[in-house]
């Protein structure tokens, strides 16, 4: 059995770069501060994580992280057609410019380290159709066979085709795959859906019982996870 490993790409292998985000947000006269963008991250995840439990895909479920994120931060907190306005342009704005550049701790260097082992790697992701232009510009698109992009397909995690595909892409069955994600149901349930297994790549532990689902705070501890399973 040959066993492959793919990675999620936003808050996984790179996190949402929030001075930029509160830079672009200043190209539109609208304030907000790195910090509380900042600190208020795991709630928009939260609400990103129930907007895909309910069905939300693309824009929908994108725009609910981005306007969470920043009513929680004190954007325009007056205007909420303006802040709505606003999460529509950054979505048009995040084809050329996406804000999820920086590098998670210890992240591109266990890619690098499994890719030099001779692992089979891929990056399966929701994004916006110009993910394999941002990890070469990371610098890290070499270790992967793959980079999967939901915006370049009609699906998106955690419809099971998109697990489907990326393993295809592999050369393994679904089976075969070690998905290691952020989102308890995009990534984590997706993935323990078809078949594969997960690691829950999150501060904060599995939020309840999944079968074939791990859990892993940082880098080191995904690393440990991996060797347990056999990679």
């Amino acid at each position: 059995m040959t066993l492959a490993v793919t990675f999620d790409f936003g808050q996984t292998l790179a996190e949402l770069d929030t001075e930029l985000l509160a830079a672009r947000c200043r190209e539109q006269n609208a304030q907000v501060s790195a910090l509380a963008l900042e600190l208020n991250v795991a709630l928009a995840w939260g609400a990103y994580g129930r907007a895909k439990a309910e069905g939300l895909v693309g824009e929908r479920a994108w725009s609910t992280f981005m306007f969470t994120l920043l009513s929680a931060s004190g954007c325009m907190p007056e205007a909420p057609q303006q802040r709505r306005d606003l999460v529509a342009w950054l979505w048009a704005e995040q084809r050329r410019v996406n804000l999820w550049r920086r590098p998670v701790p210890g992240m591109f260097e266990l890619v690098r380290s499994l890719a030099a082992r001779g692992v089979l790697l891929a990056v399966l992701s929701n994004s916006e159709g110009k993910l394999n232009e941002l990890a070469s510009e990371l610098g890290i698109a070499s270790a992967f066979r793959a980079i999967v992009d939901s915006g370049t397909l009609e699906f998106e995690k955690p419809d099971p085709r998109i697990f489907d595909h990326t393993a295809g892409r592999l050369g393994v069955r679904c089976a075969d795959l070690i998905h290691v994600g952020d989102s308890w149901e995009a990534d984590v349930r997706g993935a323990v859906a078809v078949g594969a297994r997960a690691i829950y790549f999150s501060a904060t532990p599995c939020p309840e019982p999944l079968e074939h689902a791990h859990w892993a705070p940082d880098a080191q501890a995904v690393g440990r996870v991996l060797a347990e399973l056999g990679v």
